[in-house]
């Protein structure tokens, strides 16, 4: 076995393409195994690209639109719900009362109020590929489309010692024991273009008051896989992170510069370099963030998730997705089939209230807001009707989209639902037309192709056009 510290096999020169497999075939990236290679695309030319990289906070469980981003006043009880509406920096437009430093910020965003479809699922595959075919109940599938971060990847989008795409805090349903989502993989095109999957390790500051519906923050940081995946590593022996990281780069220099690294496919060769890279082990590290800016985000699992988040796109990662995961029976994130209003007031609205002006503040005061598409979405909307536990059941027909950044129009409405916000009304958005705009704003032709499992041609936005309304 290689030893990567402390080892008894000699590096450099006398590095065998042996031992260089062996590292190859570490699971860095959580799932697969390296080397996990962007294969050389038939792409079509870089268009306009407006947007260099894309963040999407994905508020897992179907956010209630009607209680957050399309009010209904004048609604009857059982429809309207609890909140008042608020104004905003855009006059006319009003979003909910819990949201108030969202509020400020919305002539920065475009808001679209009619993202729609018939995929009744918490996977997140619709709104992340533009897919709504297929069984929803089923686990990620190898026959399942890639999603816009595996398409990154397959373009070779980003530094070549950097992950194309990576997925924070963990993998859409690790909290709920390993049950994987469909939507951030590669499917029929492979696991090597899935995203890095970060890891992680919740802690909770005490019990939920009662079970399922009493959210509870989690705390703690998303962690890069490599140090923990490396073989026969002494880290134990080692006191202070930051030495692991020298001597971790200090080794990979000493296998990088021997000849049997030579020998590896170029394909090999692009993994070997991430593992050695210490860019994407950097990004992970928020002992380097001041602890105002910390605070600024928040010390809980969702804050730290985005502000690694902002960490990778300044390195020129092209896709991350942060997903608000379901950790057992601490809260249900946005699944609220019951105390809707308690969890959005008491913990899912605060939390989006602080972490959004957060990223953007700091996205734009580095000059990185114009070149970052941030979204804030969820997999759908909630039933207009309130229900007998005070709470909204699942309603994929109409949901909401906060965009900022990266090419969209800034204080910006498309879209309307009716008076009930059952329906969009105006301007219906499908996700395929959704994801067909991302693309459009990465500068990747949505009407582009790639072969699925039986080699047969797929348009990577499922035949949606882009909505070129949001787009500036």
């Amino acid at each position: 076995m290689l030893r990567i510290l402390g080892g008894r096999t000699k590096l450099c020169d006398s590095v065998t393409r042996r031992d260089l497999m062996q590292v190859g075939t570490l699971s860095l990236f959580s799932g697969m195994s390296l080397p996990r290679m962007l294969r050389a695309a038939d792409a079509a030319p870089n268009r306009n690209a407006r947007a260099k990289s894309v963040i999407l906070f994905n508020l897992l469980g179907g956010p209630s639109h009607i209680d957050m981003f399309d009010l209904k006043p004048n609604a009857p009880k059982e429809i309207r719900g609890e909140f008042q509406p608020i104004s905003t920096s855009v006059p006319g437009v009003q979003i909910c009362e819990h949201l108030p430093n969202v509020a400020k910020l919305m002539h920065k965003a475009t808001l679209i109020r009619t993202i729609t479809h018939n995929y009744n699922s918490h996977d997140p595959l619709a709104i992340m590929t533009g897919f709504t075919g297929g069984n929803a109940q089923l686990p990620a599938q190898p026959t399942d489309p890639p999603d816009i971060g595996a398409i990154c990847q397959y373009l070779e989008r980003g530094p070549r010692e950097l992950p194309g795409a990576v997925c924070m805090p963990c993998y859409p349903g690790w909290g709920q024991n390993g049950y994987r989502r469909g939507g951030p993989y590669g499917g029929f095109l492979g696991a090597q273009y899935d995203p890095l999957f970060s890891v992680c390790d919740p802690k909770f500051s005490r019990e939920p008051k009662k079970k399922n519906y009493d959210p509870v923050m989690p705390l703690g940081e998303p962690q890069m896989p490599a140090l923990d995946a490396l073989p026969d590593m002494t880290a134990n022996r080692l006191e202070k992170r930051r030495s692991i990281l020298q001597q971790l780069d200090h080794r990979f220099e000493q296998i990088h510069a021997g000849p049997a690294v030579e020998r590896l496919d170029k394909f090999q060769q692009r993994a070997f370099s991430m593992l050695c890279s210490s860019k994407t082990r950097d990004a992970f590290d928020l002992t380097r963030e001041s602890g105002k800016t910390r605070d600024r985000y928040g010390r809980n699992l969702f804050g730290s998730s985005l502000l690694v988040a902002r960490r990778l796109v300044e390195r020129g990662v092209p896709y991350v997705s942060v997903h608000q995961e379901i950790f057992k029976h601490y809260g249900h994130a946005y699944d609220m089939h019951a105390n809707n209003f308690g969890m959005l007031k008491d913990m899912n609205l605060p939390l989006i209230d602080q972490v959004l002006p957060a990223l953007v503040q700091d996205l734009e005061d580095r000059g990185l807001l114009e070149q970052t598409l941030v979204i804030l979405m969820g997999e759908m909307g909630r039933t207009p009707k309130v229900n007998g536990n005070a709470g909204r059941d699942h309603w994929p027909q109409c949901g909401f989209s906060l965009l900022i950044g990266g090419g969209v129009k800034s204080g910006h409405v498309h879209g309307a639902t009716d008076k009930h916000a059952a329906w969009p009304e105006r301007h219906p958005v499908p996700v395929a037309n959704f994801v067909a705009t991302i693309y459009e704003l990465l500068g990747i032709d949505p009407l582009m192709t790639v072969p699925n499992r039986q080699g047969r041609p797929v348009h990577i936005a499922q035949g949606g056009d882009p909505v070129f309304e949001v787009i500036d």
